[in-house]
């Protein structure tokens, strides 16, 4: 009579608790992953950390706000901070031109994330058990070594746009360096620049820009990562918690 009265209490218990809490208590019964949750878990974790990465960094001041990513002058443009007061109004000039390359970045951001979802969506089993069981940044270098390339051919065109485009009284940020190395070199091409052994500057601004900004991006990447790996307040949904629940219990 008991055994009835407490099979009796259990069927009523998961009748009342209903698919949620059973999905509770099956996520937690130490179940091993299957390969499709874990491929899938490790998609859903890199393209939600792709998503906000880009998200931040596209918001304004997303680069030029932050110290980590902020976008600074080529070092081969040291020369002329070096020396800017040989310029007139070269401070101004300065950082003008990094307020621009910011906010150039800052504009192209806005495209990455459906770069990264196309490249994460071709990841295979191995690769997804590889960087579960792997370092904490594991998943970002995998995107990193594996989309790189392509990433810099898709990027930069985006840059280079971006850069061309009339943001601040109808000057781009590439006007902007133009006008800065133009100046500079002017001093370093003349006599008494060549004299006193200054060197003109001679950079790709579009390639450096995107080397830049994609560094940033995998380094928020890398952060997002880190969040969903150790934070379980960042696992936003059962399928990751599901997965990474299985890291916290080694």
């Amino acid at each position: 009579m008991k055994k009835s009265i407490g099979v009796l209490s259990l069927i009523v218990f998961l009748s009342i608790a209903g698919c949620a809490e059973l999905m509770k208590v099956i996520q937690s019964s130490g179940l091993p992953l299957s390969e499709q949750e874990v491929i899938e878990g490790l998609k859903e974790a890199l393209i939600t950390g792709a998503q906000n990465s880009a998200r931040k960094l596209a918001a304004e001041n997303g680069y030029y706000g932050d110290e980590l990513v902020k976008i600074f002058l080529p070092d081969e443009a040291k020369i002329i901070v070096d020396n800017i007061s040989k310029i007139p109004g070269g401070d101004r000039l300065v950082e003008d031109v990094i307020l621009r390359i910011n906010r150039a970045a800052e504009d192209a951001a806005k495209e990455v994330a459906p770069v990264f979802v196309n490249s994460i969506r071709q990841m295979t089993i191995r690769d997804a058990f590889n960087i579960l069981n792997g370092s904490d940044n594991a998943a970002t270098d995998y995107l990193r070594k594996t989309t790189y390339n392509e990433l810099y051919v898709l990027y930069k065109p985006k840059i280079k746009a971006s850069t061309e485009k009339k943001i601040i009284a109808g000057i781009s940020t590439k006007d902007s360096w133009e006008t800065l190395t133009g100046k500079w070199n002017s001093v370093a091409n003349s006599v008494a620049g060549k004299i006193t052994g200054l060197k003109p500057v001679n950079t790709d601004l579009d390639d450096f820009l995107t080397n830049k900004a994609l560094a940033g991006m995998f380094l928020k990447v890398e952060q997002e990562e880190y969040r969903i790996r150790k934070d379980v307040s960042a696992r936003v949904t059962p399928l990751l918690q599901r997965v990474f629940g299985s890291l916290d219990k080694k």
